[in-house]
C-alpha cells in the first residue's frame, strides 16, 4: 500500500511517496519490538533533553546519556537501572551549542538536525561483539529490507601511538556473517573509536554505511561526507577507559552502546536523498507552504533565491521540532546555558520564517499542532504541554520581533557618519554586542545593516567580547570534579574485594521525645581509605583522605538536599577528632571526606556525629518542600511540575512550571495553605515500599529522576498504607524521596516565602525561609510597613502645607524624595513576604511620583524667584554670566531656562559655588539657532577649566567642577563667550 502526498505547485508534478510499512511510527517500532521481543530487550522510554543531573552537557546529545551511571558505575544498586542488561530505546537528541554543535549547519544541506531521534540498543555486561552484529544485520537486511550490496561496513584499524591493535575480532565477525570482504573498511582513531568524553568509558567501534546509488563499489566513499554514502548505524564495543592521564585500561565490565539515527534511516526506507522528504518532515515542509508567501518547498541546495528559500523551509521545519521537544522537557528561551542556545535556534526560526519566507507573525506556532501530530504518539509529552508550547513560542516571537525594532533605532543612533576615506567607519563593538546579548539582535544582520549603510563593527573587539562571554551562556560550565569522585575502576574493585554498599539506614533512624528529635549514636567501622583514587590501608596525620564505613547516619547530597555536617571520634580515643567537610554517595557506597588530624586505619571503629542543628534545618525545609510543592499544585492546578528545587540549612528554593506569573493573591493563597498544615501539626509517614506498587498511589508526584526500588514514600498527613490501599480521599502531599524528612510539621514552626520570580517563560522560582528567620522576615514586613505608612502621612502633610520658606520646602522635599529611596533599596533587599513586597514597592512607586512633583514643583518655584532677582540686577546682557545660590543642580538648570524664556536673545550660564563641599555647580544655553558657541562646548570649557566634566546639547549643558573661590571662573567663563561668540551686530 503506497500513500501519496501531493506538494502544493510546480503543476503537481512533485509527489511525496512510502509505504506505510516504512512510515515514522513503523520504523521507529519495528526497531523497538525487534529487541524487545526477540531479543529481550527491555524497553526504556526516551529521557528529557535536559540532562539528568550532568552539567557537562546543555542537552541529551546521544542515547547513551541516560545510561551513564551505569557505564561510570556510580548507578544506585537499589535502582532499577542497575539491574539493566539489554536495553532498548529511541532517544530525543538536541545537539546545539556545547562540543557538538550543529545549529549553523542546519538549513544549508539535506541531513543536519538540531533535534533527531536516536534509536539504540545497549548491552550492560551481557553481550558483546558477535551478538551486537548479528542482530543489527538482521534488522537492517531481512526486517527493513535492505539489499546487502548497498551496505558497507568499517572497523578500527588500531594505533599504535596509543598502544592498540586492529580490531581483527569484528572484521572477522563480520565476515562470518557474510559480509564480502571489500566492503569492510578499516579506519583509524577519528572514525572508530568511541569516547565519551576526555576520560571515561570508550572503545573500537563498527559503522554500517549505505550507499543511496547502488551498483557500483562505493567504498572510497565511505567517511568521506558524501551524502551519496551515509553513515547509518554505529556499534560501539566499550572495553576501555580513558583516564586523567591519556591511558587506556580495560573495563571491569565489557558494554555495547549502538545509535542508529531515525532520520538518516527513513530517507534509505522511503528512498529519499534528503531527510527532509521523509514523512517526518514533510507534512511540516507542506503546513510551512500553507502559512508562507513563497513557492513549494523545492528541495535545492543552491546559491541565489529558490536556495535561500529552500533553506528556509529546511531550518523552520527543524527548529519548531527542537522548540516543541524542548520546551514540553521543561526548557524554555533564556538568558543563560541550554535556554540560550534555544533562544538563538527560536530567533533564527522567526528570522528566516518572517524575513525569506516572508510569513505572518504567529507563523511558527501554528507549526506546532503538526508536530505533535507527527511525534506525539512516540512522545505523549507534546500533547499534554501543546498549548503551553505554542504560548512560549508566541510570545518570544512577538518579544524577539520588537527588540528587532528596537536594535535598528539603536543602530540609527550609534552609527557614525560615513567616510569619504577608503575605509569604513567602526560601528562600537560594544554596542554590537549589547545588541547581541541583551536584545538577541543577530551580527549576522547587523553586519548585513551596517555593509548598506558603507560602516563595519571592530571586529577585533568583538570577537574578544565574544570570546570573553563564551562559556557564560551558550557553553555548559564545566564541571570539576569533586574530591569525593571515584571512577569506576575503583567502584568495580569495591565490589571485588566484597566490601558490601554502605548501610544508610541509620540516616532515617531518629525519632520525638518530649517535643524533641533525638538522634540515636552510630558506630561504623572503616572499610576502605582513599587519598585521591589511591586506595590504601592506613592514612597518616595531616592528609586529607575518604573515608567508606560499614554503615552511615551521615546524608550524602542527593535528591536537592545538602549533605550533612559533623565529624567523626574514635572509638579508642574519643577526644581524636575528624571533621566531615563533604558526603557524597557512588554506586551504593558513601564516601565521607575529612581532612586526617591524626592516623587512620581500616578496621578502626568510629563514632558518627552529626551537626544536629543543621540536619534538623535541612528536615524541616524538606519537608515545607513538600508542603510548598502540594500547596502550589493545590492553587495553580495538578500539571503544575517540579523543575528544581534545593534543601540547605538557612533556606529553600523551588522552581516549578507555570503559566505567566504567581499573582500576589496565589501566592497568600499557597502561603495560607502550608501555614495551616503547619499549625495542624499533621504526622509524616515514610515507608519503603515496591516502585511499582508505589506509582500506584493516587496524586503521586514524581520528578523525572531514576528512582531506587524500593522507593521511599514520603506522605504528610495520611498512612502510606491507606494511599497504597486507595482509602483516602482529598488532597494530600505524597512523593517519592530520599530526603530526611520531620516527624511533624509542627517543627517548620513558619515558613515565609521572600521570593518569587520567573526565571524563564513558563518556570518560576520561590524562595522561602522556615522557623526563626521566617518569623524575622514578617517582623521586618511590619517595620517596613510602619515606616512607609509614616512616610505616607507626612509627604500629605508636606503637599496640603505651603507656609514655609523656598529653601525650607526645597530641603523638605528633598529628604522625602531621598526617604523614598532609601525605603526603597530596603524593601527590594530585605527578606520579607513575598505578597508584602509587592504591595510597600506599589506604595512606594506611588510616594516616589508625589514627592517627584513636588520637588519638581518646589525647584520651579525657587528657579522663578532665582531668576526674578538676577534679571533685575542684570538687565538686558547678550552674555549673562552669574553666580546664584542654589542646592542642586536641577534647580540651577531651572532658573537658566526661566532666564532664558525672559531673555531669548542671552547667552546665559549660571554657577553655584556649594560652599561646605568647594564644589561648582554649572549650567548654561544659548539662543536657538544660534551657531557661533554651543552650549555643550561653552559647559565643556568652564567645567574643564574647574577639574570637572559636563554633557549637553547645541542648545542647553550642564556639569561640575571644583573650586575654592569661583569670582575668577566668572571672568573666566565670560570672557571665553565673548571670544568665541562676537557681539551679533560685529
Amino acid at each position: 500500500m503506497n500513500v501519496l502526498v501531493r506538494m502544493k505547485g510546480l503543476g503537481g508534478h512533485l509527489r511525496r511517496s512510502y509505504s506505510t510499512k516504512f512510515s515514522s511510527k513503523n520504523v521507529r517500532q519495528t526497531f523497538i519490538d525487534f529487541f524487545e521481543q526477540k531479543h529481550q530487550h527491555l524497553y526504556v522510554p526516551s529521557s528529557p533533553v535536559r540532562p539528568r543531573g550532568d552539567p557537562s552537557l546543555l542537552f541529551v546529545n546521544a542515547g547513551m546519556n541516560q545510561f551513564k551511571p551505569i557505564l561510570l558505575g556510580t548507578v544506585d544498586p537499589r535502582s532499577e537501572m542497575a539491574r539493566y542488561r539489554r536495553v532498548v530505546n529511541s532517544q530525543k537528541c538536541v545537539r546545539a551549542g556545547g562540543k557538538h554543535n550543529d545549529l549553523d549547519d542546519v538549513g544549508r544541506d539535506i541531513y543536519h538536525h538540531t533535534f533527531f531521534e536516536m534509536m539504540g540498543s545497549w548491552s550492560f555486561g551481557d553481550y558483546f561483539k558477535e551478538e551486537a552484529c548479528a542482530m543489527a544485520w538482521s534488522l537492517l537486511t531481512e526486517h527493513y529490507g535492505m539489499s546487502p550490496d548497498r551496505l558497507y561496513v568499517s572497523y578500527f584499524s588500531g594505533d599504535a601511538a596509543s598502544g592498540l591493535p586492529a580490531d581483527e575480532e569484528t572484521r572477522h565477525i563480520w565476515l562470518d556473517i557474510g559480509v564480502q570482504k571489500d566492503r569492510i573498511l578499516p579506519f583509524g582513531l577519528q572514525e572508530n573509536f568511541w569516547e565519551m568524553g576526555d576520560t571515561g568509558p570508550c572503545g573500537p567501534c563498527s559503522e554500517i554505511h549505505y550507499d543511496h546509488l547502488g551498483g557500483r563499489d562505493a567504498s572510497p566513499l565511505v567517511n568521506t561526507g558524501s551524502p551519496e554514502v551515509v553513515e547509518l548505524w554505529n556499534l560501539v564495543f566499550m572495553q576501555y577507559n580513558r583516564e586523567a592521564d591519556g591511558s587506556l585500561r580495560p573495563l571491569p565490565q565489557q558494554s555495547v552502546d549502538t545509535g542508529l539515527g531515525l532520520e538518516r534511516l527513513l530517507a534509505v526506507l522511503q528512498d529519499k536523498r534528503s531527510n527532509y522528504d521523509t514523512d517526518l518532515f514533510s507534512p511540516l515542509l507542506d503546513h510551512i507552504h500553507q502559512v508562507s508567501r513563497c513557492g513549494p518547498y523545492g528541495g535545492r541546495v543552491a546559491p541565489g533565491l529558490e536556495g535561500r528559500v529552500d533553506m528556509a523551509y529546511r531550518v523552520v521545519a527543524d527548529h519548531v521540532r527542537t522548540l516543541a521537544v524542548c520546551i514540553a522537557d521543561g526548557v524554555s528561551p533564556g538568558m543563560s546555558g541550554p535556554e540560550l542556545v534555544l533562544r538563538r535556534i527560536l530567533r533564527r526560526a522567526v528570522r528566516f520564517s518572517t524575513e525569506v519566507l516572508q510569513a505572518p507573525q504567529g507563523a511558527l506556532g501554528s507549526l506546532v499542532p503538526t508536530v505533535v501530530q507527527v511525534l506525539g504518539d512516540a512522545y505523549p509529552e507534546l500533547h499534554r504541554h501543546q498549548e503551553q508550547i505554542v504560548s512560549v513560542i508566541d510570545d518570544n516571537e512577538d518579544q524577539f520581533l520588537s527588540s528587532l525594532q528596537q536594535g535598528v533605532r539603536i543602530i540609527n543612533k550609534t552609527a557614525p557618519l560615513p567616510s569619504n576615506h577608503n575605509s569604513r567607519p567602526l560601528f562600537p563593538a560594544p554596542v554590537a554586542w549589547s545588541l547581541h546579548r541583551n536584545l538577541g539582535f543577530p551580527l549576522d544582520l547587523l553586519q548585513l545593516i551596517l555593509e548598506e549603510r558603507g560602516l563595519q563593527v571592530d571586529q577585533v573587539l568583538l570577537d574578544q567580547l565574544l570570546a570573553r562571554n563564551h562559556k557564560r551562556g551558550s557553553e555548559p560550565a564545566v564541571a570539576s570534579e569533586s574530591e569525593t569522585h571515584l571512577d569506576v575502576h575503583t567502584l568495580a574493585s569495591l565490589k571485588q574485594q566484597g566490601i558490601e554498599h554502605t548501610d544508610q539506614s541509620p540516616k532515617y533512624q531518629y525519632n520525638l521525645h518530649n517535643g524533641r528529635y533525638v538522634f540515636p549514636e552510630c558506630t561504623a567501622a572503616v572499610k576502605a581509605l582513599f587519598v585521591g583514587q589511591q586506595q590504601v590501608s592506613e592514612v597518616a596525620p595531616g592528609q586529607r583522605c575518604l573515608v567508606l564505613l560499614d554503615r552511615t547516619s551521615f546524608y550524602a547530597e542527593q535528591g536537592g538536599q545538602s549533605h550533612d555536617q559533623g565529624y567523626l571520634s574514635r572509638h579508642d580515643s574519643p577526644d581524636v577528632l575528624y571533621p566531615v567537610e563533604e558526603v557524597a554517595v557512588a554506586g551504593g557506597y558513601v564516601l565521607h571526606q575529612v581532612p586526617a588530624a591524626y592516623a587512620l586505619k581500616v578496621g578502626d571503629l568510629l563514632h558518627l556525629h552529626l551537626d544536629q542543628a543543621q540536619r534538623l534545618s535541612c528536615m524541616a525545609k524538606h519537608t515545607a518542600t513538600h508542603l510548598l510543592s502540594w500547596a502550589l499544585r493545590s492553587v495553580l492546578g495538578p500539571n503544575t511540575q517540579q523543575r528544581g528545587s534545593h534543601v540547605g540549612p538557612k533556606r529553600l528554593r523551588f522552581d516549578f512550571s507555570i503559566k505567566g506569573s504567581l499573582s500576589t493573591t496565589r501566592l497568600q493563597e499557597v502561603q495560607r495553605l502550608v501555614e495551616e498544615a503547619i499549625v495542624a501539626d499533621q504526622e509524616v509517614y515514610s515507608r519503603e515500599v515496591p516502585l511499582r506498587n508505589a506509582r500506584t498511589i493516587p496524586g503521586l508526584r514524581t520528578v523525572d529522576e531514576v528512582y531506587p526500588d524500593p522507593v521511599r514514600v514520603v506522605s504528610v498527613g495520611v498512612p502510606v498504607a491507606e494511599l497504597l490501599d486507595g482509602h483516602t480521599e482529598g488532597h494530600h502531599s505524597v512523593e517519592l524521596c530520599c530526603g530526611t524528612h520531620l516527624l511533624r510539621t509542627g517543627a517548620i514552626e513558619d515558613l515565609v516565602v521572600v521570593s518569587e520570580r520567573q526565571m524563564m517563560k513558563g518556570v518560576s522560582r520561590v524562595v522561602a525561609l522556615t522557623g526563626e528567620p521566617a518569623k524575622q522576615a514578617r517582623d521586618a514586613g511590619q517595620v517596613l510597613a510602619q515606616a512607609i505608612a509614616s512616610l505616607v502621612t507626612r509627604t500629605a502633610s508636606f503637599s496640603s502645607s505651603s507656609s514655609s520658606s523656598s529653601t525650607s520646602r526645597h530641603n523638605d522635599a528633598q529628604r522625602l524624595a531621598k526617604e523614598v529611596g532609601l525605603l526603597t533599596d530596603a524593601v527590594d533587599s530585605t527578606p520579607v513576604p513575598q505578597w508584602q513586597r509587592r504591595e510597600l514597592q506599589a506604595q512606594l512607586r506611588s510616594l516616589q511620583r508625589t514627592t517627584n512633583t513636588a520637588l519638581r514643583k518646589v525647584e520651579s518655584q525657587e528657579a522663578a524667584v532665582r531668576a526674578e532677582e538676577l534679571l533685575q540686577q542684570k538687565g538686558e546682557q547678550t552674555v549673562l554670566v552669574e553666580r546664584v545660590e542654589a542646592d542642586s543642580l536641577s534647580v540651577l538648570m531651572k532658573t537658566v531656562n526661566q532666564v532664558s524664556s525672559r531673555r531669548p536673545d542671552s547667552l546665559v550660564m549660571l554657577l553655584s559655588h556649594q560652599q561646605s563641599s568647594g564644589k561648582v555647580l554649572c549650567a548654561c544655553q544659548v539662543p536657538k539657532g544660534y551657531l557661533a558657541v554651543a552650549a555643550c562646548d561653552w559647559a565643556a570649557a568652564v567645567c574643564s577649566h574647574l577639574g570637572g566634566s559636563s554633557g549637553g546639547s547645541q542648545l542647553v549643558a550642564k556639569g561640575t567642577g571644583t573650586s575654592g573661590d569661583i569670582t575668577e571662573v566668572l571672568r573666566w567663563a565670560e570672557e571665553y563667550a565673548h571670544r568665541s561668540a562676537p557681539p551679533k551686530d560685529s
